[in-house]
């Protein structure tokens, strides 16, 4: 997949920084467009109680969103202006009920970049679901811990594999990516001591696309497999996981939680997910 289109996703205050300073770092290395979005739905208050809500303090809500989205927009531009092309570069503030929701404007972007969602009751509603758009529209989605700082992009990568087809989905869009690695590993994790099929198959194939991988099991043991999944790939020194998102479900996810769920909420490197 080339990448020259890529869409920063708005997530939170405390995460912004991190995915816009990764975004840009990719837009850098690509030479790509960059487009920052933040796609705003209305109010928790106003969503579970708006018959009972004076207009007054209707309007203090919104104002307070638009005094929101202004810092945002600044706050992009600046770091465009800073590192990166400020003429490939462009802000948008998306309402849904005009513009359809943030997955179908997504569609029209190479991938997303965002962080992880944020339930805080003041930005609950300004902020991308990560698991959203992994799941509908049809684009991959890099999600970036807050904090997360790196002086430039990973040179280590770890593909988890399954088997699955939302993991072969995952590695197709990313075979580019993975291509300019100095080092790619395949890891597969399960209470069996032996691999998934077709792992030999796997490294072939990322072979004949020049990518020298390597396999690596991991026994599940008392840990999660999310939890599996990241120990290994800080023990390997990887910073950047690859994965399928959502193999089950999303209703089971949300149920009972998930690989896809855990990791998202949980990683200390950029996750790349597809499904």
């Amino acid at each position: 997949m080339t990448i020259r289109n890529i869409l920063c996703a708005y997530s939170s205050e405390d995460g912004q920084a991190s995915g816009l300073d990764h975004a840009i770092r990719m837009a850098r290395h690509h030479d790509a467009w960059l487009t920052g979005v933040l796609c705003h739905g209305r109010h928790a208050l106003e969503r579970s109680s708006s018959a009972r809500i004076p207009e007054a303090v209707r309007s203090i809500l919104r104002e307070a969103d638009n005094a929101r989205i202004a810092e945002a927009r600044a706050r992009f531009q600046a770091a465009v202006a800073e590192g990166y092309k400020p003429d490939r570069a462009e802000f948008v503030d998306l309402d849904p009920d005009s513009a359809g929701p943030l997955s179908a404007f997504a569609r029209c972007f190479d991938m997303v970049v965002t962080g992880a969602h944020s339930a805080r009751p003041d930005e609950d509603h300004l902020s991308a679901h990560p698991d959203t758009l992994a799941l509908q529209s049809g684009r991959p989605v890099l999600v970036v811990p807050d904090d997360y700082e790196a002086d430039a992009l990973a040179d280590h990568a770890v593909v988890a594999w399954d088997g699955g087809r939302a993991a072969a989905r995952a590695i197709g869009d990313a075979v580019d990516i993975l291509a300019e690695k100095a080092r790619v590993t395949i890891l597969t994790v399960g209470r069996k001591s032996t691999a998934p099929d077709h792992v030999d198959a796997l490294l072939r194939h990322l072979k004949r696309h020049g990518i020298e991988a390597v396999s690596e099991h991991r026994a599940q043991g008392h840990a999660s497999i999310a939890q599996t999944i990241e120990m290994s790939a800080k023990e390997l020194g990887a910073r950047l996981i690859v994965m399928g998102a959502f193999e089950h479900s999303k209703f089971r996810h949300d149920l009972f939680g998930g690989v896809t769920t855990e990791v998202i909420g949980t990683a200390t490197v950029p996750v790349f997910m597809s499904h």
